[in-house]
């Protein structure tokens, strides 16, 4: 079975955003249909895809539909088969690193080296950075082990 393909709609060409959502979300379509899935992933995109051709919504929630549809697959193939878009890792330990990383030794430097818990801000930067490079390293063996789709996802 293959993956269905986007229906064009003339309504969201004067949209820039929703139209740069809605090619973002028929280009990963593309790349999936160059993979092999297994069936039930296969049904479960076809059934999203179903659901966005057939939605009969205004812009805004025609974009939310689009963005959240786009998000459930993504996290399907990366559940169910560790496969994921460009920079997903990344982006994915930015934010780890800010909340994993980055408030602790924020608190940390704050209590003590300025006695001030106002200074926990300064973990922040230092926290973003550790969760890039670790993301960049997991998207770095994703690409190696062919993992990566050739297509980034941006929000």
């Amino acid at each position: 079975m293959v993956i269905i393909e986007l229906k064009e709609r003339n309504d969201i060409i004067d949209n820039v955003k929703l139209h740069r959502i809605f090619a973002q979300f028929s280009d990963l379509l593309k790349e999936l249909q160059q993979k092999e899935l297994p069936q039930k992933i296969i049904n479960t995109i076809n059934q999203d895809v179903d659901d966005i051709n057939s939605a009969l919504l205004t812009d805004n929630e025609f974009k939310k539909t689009i963005k959240k549809k786009q998000a459930n697959i993504i996290k399907l193939l990366e559940k169910e088969l560790k496969i994921v878009p460009k920079e997903y890792y990344k982006n994915l330990w930015m934010s780890l690193g800010i909340s994993i990383f980055g408030i602790p030794i924020g608190v940390a430097l704050g209590i003590a080296i300025f006695n001030n818990y106002t200074f926990f801000a300064i973990g922040i930067p230092i926290g973003m950075a550790i969760g890039i490079a670790i993301g960049s390293e997991m998207d770095k063996r994703a690409f190696k082990e062919g993992r990566q789709l050739n297509t980034a996802i941006k929000y």
